[in-house]
């Protein structure tokens, strides 16, 4: 069985083959169909976004299409930067920038101030069904240097304190166990038989 992943994500669509590669399931991207565009997220919520990458990109290539939206929220920044991670410094997307400003906006926080979350928003979605969705997250602080060379976006910065690491210092195997997108995952891998079974997906050999 094929699913979509909803997204030109280089970091991202790793991870989720990673994940995948030991089940039946097939992982295609949009980096293997250049001519698809990337989804606009007008959405305000992790939520809304997902449903509109996944929904959109499943009814217009007909397949099961998976989209995650998922994002770093600081409760000291009044949830910032949320649904504008990965534009939180402008366009075009940057993650040393992004990284930049959010240490200029946290210069001033110390101890528990600087508390944070990655949260992440996972929407399998088939045309002409409901969709199916579950979320995860993982809580860690925000440094206040770059640690690490592995991962992408706010990686270097998110202090993991259950394994004293950063995720850009964990070896990318190790993250999955515990990312946020890893728990949804998880919660993915729970439900996603019955989905389909109830959805009679299985039945249709375009996807199988």
């Amino acid at each position: 069985m094929i699913v979509m992943i909803a997204s030109h994500n280089q970091g991202k669509i790793k991870e989720f083959k990673e994940m995948f590669k030991n089940t039946d399931i097939e992982v295609k991207s949009l980096l293997d169909y250049p001519d698809v565009e990337e989804v606009e997220e007008t959405g305000t919520t992790f939520e809304e976004n997902a449903r509109l990458k996944a929904e959109t990109i499943a009814n217009e290539l007909q397949v099961i299409a998976l989209a995650d939206d998922s994002g770093l929220v600081v409760p000291s920044l009044n949830g910032e930067p949320g649904v504008y991670s990965a534009r939180y410094s402008g366009e075009p997307k940057d993650d040393q920038r992004n990284n930049q400003k959010l240490l200029t906006e946290m210069a001033s926080f110390e101890g528990e101030d600087r508390q944070a979350y990655f949260q992440s928003v996972l929407v399998l979605a088939y045309p002409n069904n409901e969709s199916l969705v579950v979320e995860g997250k993982a809580q860690g602080y925000i440094l206040k240097e770059l640690s690490g060379d592995d991962g992408f976006g706010y990686d270097p910065l998110f202090y993991y304190p259950e394994k004293d690491q950063t995720f850009a210092e964990m070896p990318l195997a190790e993250k999955n166990k515990i990312s946020h997108r890893a728990k949804a995952m998880q919660e993915l891998n729970k439900k996603i038989d019955t989905w389909m079974k109830e959805l009679d997906i299985y039945e249709n050999d375009d996807i199988k």
